[in-house]
């Protein structure tokens, strides 16, 4: 007798409350993985129109402008980010699929190369190569849990990979599996209206699920944005597979923060109001919150931390994504707060709602002398994901360098200058910098990380943990992910893609024999 799975169902919860509101449906089983991978594949071949994917990108940008009301809502009910903020996320995540449509318009982004034959080239004749970038395949999304929109169904993974000419299948994530289901039903309706299958968008639901996707033999690519242990198992099982994949994770960022001597004489108050703003913004749960800040022991540090500790004192309670982040938080908390010598100026922990569902931001003082060699205080080098940072005083030079010697990879690192620092060619500055750019995808000067741009020039990665691979998952070149390099040697005009024919019908930049 045939046994049939039991169907587990997928609800989608209120984080303030901790109740459940409705059942969204159930967890996608391996075979339906497998059936829907699989309708994402047959959809490839239609995807290979960039005109067709263009007006897929803005027709999903349309359309989802157009359910701003209906989406926010839903999103604010599964997260508690709040109106105003999703309300900002989601033009943000419009306007990046209408990049996204512009890049794929310009073509630039195919990379078309050609060198003509030349049989007198040295030391060898050069036959006739011409080489430009195909999509990989199907994509498998993880969705984010702290960004339902822009880094979620409709967000960067998603809208670059289609931009690249992959179908996509998304994994929701399961604190708003309510928000995926009514973006994804949006994204489905933009492809049909734009003459794709609407499987040109597919999405999944359930632990088992994500792991059946990774390990599908017709996905091509994987996308992530989560924790490190749940990232890392991931990628592991794409680089296990008889056929490994690219695994572009973003798991974790501890953001240093550097503050300069001369930095903190000139403005120890704004730095340390800044601070207070930046690291509970958003509750903490930004992956480009400042979580350590290496800041001068003396006076004007003393400064700064007073300046931090009356700022974070005036921030409201607020709600995590969901109950067992908050209670990771509070464990985090408690686990940093106990070693030696490690003070708590403003006491993060919990709320004091009825409820009991919100935590209170805070921050934690040690001494670099504490964090230059292993042990317990290795725990203040890892992210506590919430409204959580760690001010480290460094007296001198080499108090600093052993503590940026210790540090994992990250997305951001931050510099606080003086006026003279910056201004200076050269000098301890640059060097700061060049230092900080070995630990970081984006380096600052004089400002805070979070608040990611979506602009051309965008990196949004770094080394790991930070990320996987050393690709950027915001930006332009987000794009070249889901892409892969194919050169013809040799081959007749009449049988070259037309983006590689001598006439160029379709206009696309390109490089020849040398010359743009």
């Amino acid at each position: 007798m045939e046994v049939l799975p039991v169907a587990v169902p997928v609800w989608s919860v209120d984080p303030r409350t901790g109740k459940q509101r409705a059942e969204v449906g159930t967890e996608t089983t391996a075979g339906e993985v497998d059936a829907a991978v699989r309708a994402a594949a047959a959809a490839l071949p239609a995807l290979a129109d960039r005109s067709v994917r263009s007006r897929l990108l803005r027709g999903a940008a349309g359309l989802l402008e157009d359910s701003a009301a209906e989406v926010i809502a839903a999103a604010d009910a599964e997260t508690a980010l709040g109106v105003p903020r999703l309300t900002g996320e989601l033009a943000r995540t419009a306007y990046q699929l209408r990049a996204f449509a512009d890049v794929v318009d310009e073509g630039g982004f195919l990379d078309v190369i050609i060198d003509h034959a030349d049989p007198a080239a040295q030391p060898i004749p050069r036959p006739d190569l011409r080489r430009y970038k195909i999509p990989l395949g199907v994509v498998a999304v993880y969705a984010a849990s702290n960004f339902p929109l822009a880094f979620s169904v409709p967000g960067g993974d998603t809208a670059s990979a289609l931009a690249a000419g992959c179908p996509v299948v998304v994994k929701a994530h399961p604190d708003h599996p309510a928000t995926s289901a009514l973006c994804a039903e949006l994204l489905r309706r933009a492809a049909v209206e734009a003459g794709l299958p609407a499987d040109t968008v597919v999405l999944v639901h359930g632990f088992e699920a994500g792991v059946a996707l990774v390990s599908h033999p017709l996905v091509a690519a994987a996308g992530f944005t989560g924790s490190i242990p749940g990232g890392r198992a991931l990628f592991d099982a794409a680089a296990a597979r008889p056929r490994p994949i690219p695994f572009h994770g973003e798991l974790g960022s501890l953001n240093p923060v550097v503050v300069t001597a001369a930095a903190a004489a000139e403005r120890a108050e704004q730095i340390g109001a800044g601070l207070a703003g930046s690291f509970t913004l958003g509750n903490g749960q930004f992956c480009t919150k400042p979580g350590l800040v290496l800041a001068p022991a003396g006076d004007d540090g003393d400064r700064l931390v007073a300046a931090l500790t009356g700022a974070a004192a005036e921030a409201r309670p607020g709600v995590l994504l969901d109950g067992r982040m908050r209670e990771n938080f509070l464990k985090g908390v408690a686990a940093r707060a106990a070693l030696p010598g490690v003070s708590v100026p403003v006491g993060p922990g919990e709320g004091d709602d009825e409820a009991g569902r919100t935590v209170r931001p805070g921050y934690l003082v040690a001494e670099a002398r504490d964090l230059a060699g292993a042990g317990a205080y290795d725990l203040l080098l890892e992210e506590c994901f919430g409204p959580l940072t760690v001010v480290v005083r460094y007296a001198g030079d080499a108090e600093l360098a052993a503590v940026l010697d210790r540090l994992p990879g990250n997305l951001t690192a931050t510099a606080h200058l003086g006026a003279d620092e910056a201004a200076q060619d050269g000098g301890t500055a640059a060097a700061l910098l060049t230092r900080l750019s070995a630990l970081a995808g984006r380096v600052l000067v004089n400002g805070w990380p979070t608040g990611v741009a979506v602009a051309p020039a965008q990196h949004h990665g770094g080394p790991y943990p930070a990320t996987t691979s050393t690709s950027t998952s915001v930006g332009a070149t987000a794009i070249e992910r889901w892409l892969r390099p194919v050169a013809y040697q040799d081959t007749p005009q009449a049988l070259l893609p037309l983006e590689l024919r001598d006439a160029n019908p379709l206009g696309v930049p390109r490089r020849v024999d040398g010359v743009r």
